[in-house]
């Protein structure tokens, strides 16, 4: 039992801890005794060499250990050091030479972290050097000079004892001036895990390998067809090209038997690429990308790479749900955006990874959890979460560390990762010794977990999200040296979910406020998830006016997965640029349908139309919309006998529509006119038009004078018509049969009209009378006779 305090999270009984603490005080008693008889620096030097390591010298040469091969040996084998010493003292060493060290077996996972945090410090003793020809000798070790070494000793040089990790160490021995004695002046510690022989239970091993990275395309796409999608950044790129970062971790995990974590946004992304798309520039207008090549040849390679393995993909866009749990569940949209994003998981990665993935985890930052945490994480569909043991602490009395899965209620599984072996490659390890330590390290701590018991226990490894090259290379070269290994076997992520649980081990999550502050500080606030619920009403509205909504609620709808991000986090700066962007594009687009303003204008007489103008600058065709025009003066200026009238509007993309409204004059002056666009469901949609119309109405004198001028000018039609008439009908009786020619005596018939004078013109005429003049030609066009019709209205 007293193993138990060595896993984390384990915490001893009240009484446990007290004899513990007892047992210390008496075992330290001697020791302090001892300290107290020891001979002073005089008597020391005295003694010679063989005495104590002084520490004024101690630690004066810096050692590094740049590779130990091979990092699991076996029977056999040839161990191979190399690395570097340094004198960083003010004096040269003589006589130096760097010989390796094996120190005591470490039993408890606890004695080996607390020896890697020790590994530069000179120990007291440094266990027992290896000697002979296992050396190498240096005259002189100049200050702030370098030197290389390479050591080569077979393994049973090294009197291994039972199986176990070994505290091994690379040290560094020499004299000064000023002390002229033989003593150890540096010391770097790492660990030989030794394990010959096939282990009767192996640990079942789960290493996830995390293909995730940061945001890269914005919510811009192009007017075209194929709507060319805009990056923020070449850094994508980047990380896909040889040498780069994913590049990297895509090459080394071929290799290797791993549970690929995927993350959809970042497939979506490259295969983008493969395609025509632009990256922004600072001068606004966006430049062409040119890696296609490069876009295809890794997709290509990841296609080979994931084949018949497990994929798990995550939600689009990697969403933080710690972030979603404790600021964003308040605001309204926040869990459908997260529903939202795993459910395009399915129409993304089989499409372009040709594999079908898992969706049944939930992977939160850090494997942090607590009551919300979860509950978030289920409401999207995950039933298990991918924890860690720092978070899901062990309080029972275990004395190994238990299986990974863990049921706590509600049909959820916490699949609990080993904090320690997950933690191995966090640091910077820019430097080969780094490295070397990091995978020693790991290995360690997994055969020592595997020493606890002789239980089949299944452990997973969960790395952090976005490995560096040289991290990505430690973790690659560990899990070889793993795999090739006698005591541990890899196994799927989802089998390690559907283990057996052990009995003893906790299921109780953590309460909120035992989630780490340090977490907490990176969350993004309330604030980002109320600008993209901001958003997501904004596209709501506009989205109903399209004629093809798919255009601008698929890229708008990814941005905003994109908005909830893990990678965002430390980033604070950088996120709010985003949220922004995303929504002034949107902005944007939603103004390129607008009302065109109006001046001011006059209406004379009592009624009149009003044109209002709807431009859309889309490509594509809006419709579902009503312009209304208002009066805020119905009793002077009335639209169609009321306050507003509306219209419905539709408009093909790039084109203007103009909508005319009948407006009748009530009294004399100024009016103000409204004109709003709405939706059908009644939003307003942009910024409404206000313009002011002068009414000038006629008045009663002034239409008295009209109708006397219109009469006046009727009566005198009428004259004229009647005297047209009676012209006519004389001109038909001079038309009539001839008589009988007259006699020379005079007229046969006196008494006949036609022999009298002609009492209308006071002359004598006759219709015979060559000089009779003839009818008069009309002055005028035959006026016509069909009824008039209704004025048109003037546009004002």
């Amino acid at each position: 039992m007293a193993e138990a305090a060595d896993f984390q999270g384990m915490s001893s009984s009240p009484a446990r801890r007290w004899l513990r603490r007892t047992g210390s005080l008496l075992a330290g008693a001697p020791l302090l005794a001892g300290l107290l008889q020891l001979p002073s620096p005089a008597a020391a030097h005295a003694a010679g060499p063989a005495s104590a390591v002084r520490a004024s010298g101690s630690g004066s040469v810096a050692v590094a250990l740049d590779s130990l091969s091979p990092g699991l040996p076996q029977d056999g084998d040839t161990l191979t050091v190399t690395g570097t010493v340094t004198n960083n003292g003010k004096q040269a060493v003589t006589g130096a030479h760097v010989g390796l060290r094996v120190g005591p077996q470490l039993r408890t996972r606890s004695a080996i972290e607390n020896a890697a945090q020790s590994s530069g410090e000179v120990p007291v003793p440094v266990g027992r050097e290896v000697g002979g020809k296992y050396v190498e000798k240096f005259d002189e070790l100049a200050p702030g000079v370098a030197e290389h070494f390479s050591i080569s000793v077979p393994v049973d040089k090294l009197d291994l004892g039972s199986d176990g990790v070994y505290e091994f160490m690379v040290s560094l021995s020499g004299q000064t001036s000023a002390q002229p004695w033989e003593q150890v002046l540096g010391v770097r510690r790492t660990f030989l895990p030794w394990k010959p022989d096939e282990a009767a239970a192996k640990t079942r091993t789960t290493f996830l390998w995390p293909l995730v990275s940061t945001v890269h395309m914005t919510a811009e796409t192009g007017s075209n067809e194929q709507q060319t999608p805009v990056f923020l950044n070449d850094d994508l790129a980047a990380e896909i090209s040889p040498g780069g970062r994913l590049d990297e971790m895509l090459s080394l995990g071929a290799g290797l038997d791993v549970t690929w974590v995927v993350d959809p946004d970042l497939l979506a992304s490259v295969d983008a690429m493969t395609r025509s798309y632009k990256i922004q520039t600072g001068s606004g207008t966006p430049r062409a990308g040119t890696h296609q090549a490069v876009a295809k040849q890794w997709l290509a390679e990841l296609q080979r790479a994931v084949a018949g393995k497990e994929v798990v993909a995550l939600p689009f866009g990697d969403p933080d749900l710690a972030s979603i749990a404790h600021n964003g569940t308040s605001v309204t949209g926040s869990l459908s955006h997260l529903k939202e994003a795993t459910d395009v998981v399915a129409n993304t990665v089989e499409p372009i990874l040709h594999v079908k993935p898992n969706t049944d985890f939930a992977w939160p930052v850090d494997g942090a959890v607590d009551p919300s945490i979860v509950k978030v994480a289920t409401s999207a569909g995950a039933d298990k979460i991918i924890a860690r043991s720092d978070s899901l602490q062990e309080t029972g009395d275990l004395p190994y560390t238990p299986s990974a899965a863990r049921p706590i209620g509600g049909g959820t599984t916490a699949v609990v990762a080993d904090a320690r072996l997950s933690t191995a490659f966090q640091g910077d390890l820019t430097k080969a010794s780094g490295t070397t330590l990091a995978m020693q390290r790991f290995l360690a701590l997994s055969l020592a977990l595997n020493a606890q018991s002789d239980r089949t226990r299944s452990v997973v490894v969960a790395p952090q999200r976005m490995p560096t090259v040289r991290q990505a290379h430690a973790m690659a070269d560990a899990l070889s040296a793993l795999q090739s290994g006698t005591w541990s076997e890899s196994q799927e992520l989802a089998a390690t979910a559907a283990a057996k649980p052990d009995p003893g081990a906790t299921t109780r999550i953590p309460s909120r406020s035992d989630y780490p502050s340090a977490l907490r500080r990176q969350e993004l606030p309330r604030s980002a998830f109320e600008q993209t619920a901001t958003t997501q009403d904004k596209l709501d509205n506009f989205k109903v006016i399209l004629t093809d909504e798919s255009r601008v609620v698929t890229p708008f709808g990814r941005a905003m997965n994109r908005e909830m991000s893990t990678s965002w986090r430390g980033r604070a700066r950088a996120t709010e640029s985003f949220r922004g962007s995303v929504e002034s594009h949107l902005d944007d687009l939603t103004g390129q349908v607008k009302l065109i303003d109006k001046s001011d204008t006059k209406l004379s007489g009592r009624s009149a139309t009003i044109p209002v103008t709807v431009q859309n600058n889309l490509v594509q065709g809006v419709g579902h919309l009503v312009l209304r025009l208002s009066s805020t003066s119905p009793t002077r200026l009335q639209i169609r006998g009321d306050a507003f009238d509306e219209q419905p509007v539709t408009v093909s993309g790039g084109h203007s529509q103009t909508v005319k409204f009948t407006t009748s004059a009530r009294a004399n002056g100024q009016a103000t006119v409204i004109a709003q666009l709405y939706t059908e469901d009644g939003q307003a949609y942009g910024a409404p038009v206000r313009f002011e119309v002068k009414v000038t109405e006629f008045t009663a004198t002034v239409m008295l004078v009209i109708g006397g001028g219109f009469l006046l000018l009727v009566l005198a039609g009428f004259r004229m018509y009647t005297q047209r008439k009676r012209a006519a009908a004389r001109g038909a009786e001079d038309d009539g049969p001839d008589e009988a020619a007259p006699t020379a005596d005079g007229p046969e018939n006196p008494g006949d009209p036609e022999d009298r004078p002609d009492k209308e013109s006071g002359t004598d005429a006759r219709a015979d009378d060559p000089d009779q003049p003839s009818d008069r030609t009309p002055d005028t066009a035959a006026e016509s006779t069909d009824p008039s019709g209704t004025g048109e209205r003037v546009d004002r």
